[in-house]
């Protein structure tokens, strides 16, 4: 079966760009917080996947019906309500999670208000063991 043309893919929208572009200052220096972190976790530079994904690598992907699709392996998007990473939960532990703060789920995301609200050492092993696990399961 052929790859599906997804709407969430890499673009060449620059990232520094879409960070600048965030009209709040205090969700603007958190999401520039954020992408600090993934680098360093990731060694990656960001690309922009659909409109307001920030992801650090990418992967492809195949279900058992034979369906394709390439996603990023790290990333999460600064929305007005809230910071939303994604595939961070698969790995979490409920200690972990509640060493963490002060976070909702849902569909899979993990989604938090303002960075102030959580431990960000917590926040950097739960992206350093997503990493790893998306690593182990899609090798380079």
């Amino acid at each position: 079966m052929a790859k599906v043309e997804l709407k969430t893919k890499a673009s060449e929208v620059s990232v520094a760009d879409y960070l600048a572009a965030i009209p709040e200052a205090a969700r603007r220096e958190d999401a520039a917080a954020i992408d600090a972190l993934y680098r360093k976790v990731t060694g990656l530079e960001p690309k922009m996947w659909g409109p307001s994904i920030i992801g650090y690598g990418s992967y492809t992907y195949r279900y058992d019906s034979g369906r394709e699709g390439t996603m990023c392996r790290a990333g999460f998007a600064p929305r007005k309500g809230n910071h939303v990473f994604y595939g961070l939960l698969e790995q979490a532990g409920e200690a972990q999670l509640a060493r963490l703060g002060k976070y909702t789920t849902g569909k899979g995301c993990l989604y938090v208000r303002k960075l102030g609200d959580v431990d960000l050492a917590v926040l950097e092993d739960l992206v350093s063991l997503s990493w790893a696990s998306i690593n182990a399961r899609y090798p380079a």
